[in-house]
């Protein structure tokens, strides 16, 4: 599981290119994207997609398998 963010909203055309992943943006701006990554090879794929849309990359983290419960900060 793997979180990532990033500053900028995507619309729902764009939004396919993460499928799989669950997808939470907020209001500042700043979009997490949150789900399973099977390998490096996927996350390496996920993180071209993001830098291929011109967004800046925020934060990459690797989630706990009992780190459920994430979203954006208010």
């Amino acid at each position: 599981m793997y979180e990532i963010r990033f500053k900028g909203h995507l619309s729902s055309y764009r939004t396919q290119m993460f499928e799989g992943m669950e997808m939470v943006q907020g209001p500042d701006g700043e979009t997490a994207l949150a789900g399973p990554v099977i390998d490096q090879a996927a996350l390496h794929g996920i993180l071209n997609r993001i830098r291929d849309l011109g967004v800046p990359l925020i934060s990459v983290k690797r989630l706990s398998t009992d780190e459920t419960n994430w979203s954006l900060p208010p």
